[in-house]
Parts: C-alpha cells; sequence; structure tokens
C-alpha cells in the first residue's frame, strides 16, 4: 500500500515536469506578447513546484502555496484572452497544455494527501502486537538462546519504519525527489533561461 503510493508519487512528479516543459514550448503557438510572460511565469512556477517536494519548513511551504497559486491565476489569466480572440486549433493546443499543468499540480498535491488510512494502522498495530505475545508465550519455557525471540520484534519494528516512512512524502529518509522537475529547469537554463530558485527563509 504504501510502495503503491510512492510509486504514484513519483510517476505524478514526472507528469508533472512533462506537462510544464510541453506547455513551455506550445506557449510559442500564441502571440509573442503572451507567450512571453507565459514562458516566465512557468519558470516561477517551475521554481515553486521545486520547492513543494524540497522544502520542509511548514512556514515557508505556507509562502510556497500562496505564490504558486497566485502565478497559476496569472498564468490562466494570460492564456485565457488569447484563447478568446483567437479560437483556432493552435491556440486550443495551448490552452489544453496549461490545463494540464494545473492539473497535474492538483494530482500531485492529492497523492500526497493520500496516506494509508489509520485504522489500517490500527490494524497492523493490533497484528503486531498479538503476533509478538504469541511468541512471547511460546519463549515462556526457554530459558536459553531467548535472543532468538527477540528477531521477531525487531522484524515488525523495522517493518513499521519502512511503512511509515515511505508513506510520509515530505519526512523521512525515504522522500520523493524532483528529479525530473529539476532536470527540465537544467534544461531551460541552458536554453537561456536563468531564473534562480528562491525561497524566504
Amino acid at each position: 500500500m504504501a510502495i503503491d503510493r510512492h510509486d504514484q508519487r513519483e510517476v505524478l512528479e514526472e507528469a508533472e515536469a512533462n506537462a510544464i516543459g510541453t506547455e513551455y514550448l506550445r506557449a510559442d503557438l500564441l502571440p509573442e506578447t503572451s507567450a512571453s510572460a507565459i514562458k516566465m511565469l512557468l519558470i516561477h512556477h517551475l521554481d515553486q513546484r521545486i520547492l513543494f517536494y524540497t522544502e520542509q519548513n511548514q512556514e515557508t511551504l505556507k509562502e510556497v502555496f500562496k505564490r504558486t497559486n497566485e502565478i497559476d491565476n496569472s498564468l490562466w489569466k494570460e492564456v485565457l484572452p488569447a484563447a478568446r480572440s483567437q479560437p483556432h486549433v493552435m491556440t486550443a493546443l495551448a490552452v489544453s497544455g496549461m490545463n494540464d499543468v494545473l492539473n497535474s499540480q492538483g494530482y500531485t498535491q492529492a497523492a500526497w494527501w493520500n496516506r494509508i488510512p489509520y485504522t489500517a494502522w490500527g490494524l497492523m498495530g493490533a497484528i503486531a502486537i498479538c503476533a509478538n505475545l504469541l511468541v512471547g508465550f511460546g519463549a515462556r519455557n526457554f530459558s536459553h538462546n531467548i535472543g532468538l525471540f527477540m528477531i521477531f520484534p525487531f522484524v515488525i519494528a523495522v517493518s513499521f519504519f519502512l511503512i511509515a516512512d515511505i508513506d510520509s512524502p515530505r519526512g523521512g529518509v525515504i522522500r520523493v525527489e524532483p528529479r525530473n522537475l529539476i532536470q527540465l529547469k537544467n534544461t531551460l537554463n541552458q536554453h537561456g533561461v536563468s531564473n534562480p530558485i528562491t525561497s524566504e527563509k
């Protein structure tokens, strides 16, 4: 369950990078003024999405969410006039691409909220307690090699730690890294776009 959710978050991170990269190219289908503004906003959007994956400070994350929403609104306001004034196939592609950018962000957020239910944790905890009680009950007549009976509780504890760690995308040891988003940022920088990632500390 936890591994499936982790894999889903990684797939959605890749989808976000693809959506942003595609829309950056499709922006050229719009009038030059709108295209330039949209490309710059997409760079800012990309920066905030990278911060979403890497930032752990809750106060900073609130600012990231706020700036991301502002940028999203600006992106839609830029593409909407062009769609209304030039309703043809090329413009539709750009609007569709922008929709994919915004949707991919929403899918990612939903996946990060989607955690193992507390009822499932309770069930696993009950099973672990019962299993360990049975092991302890069976070990009461053994005075030698009692250390062997500690293996099972240790394995249970490690398993719970790994499950909890994988199910926590922002904290812990195993995290969802924005590798595709960072690679996209580096690619855009190679094409002359420069806007370093900043955050308020």
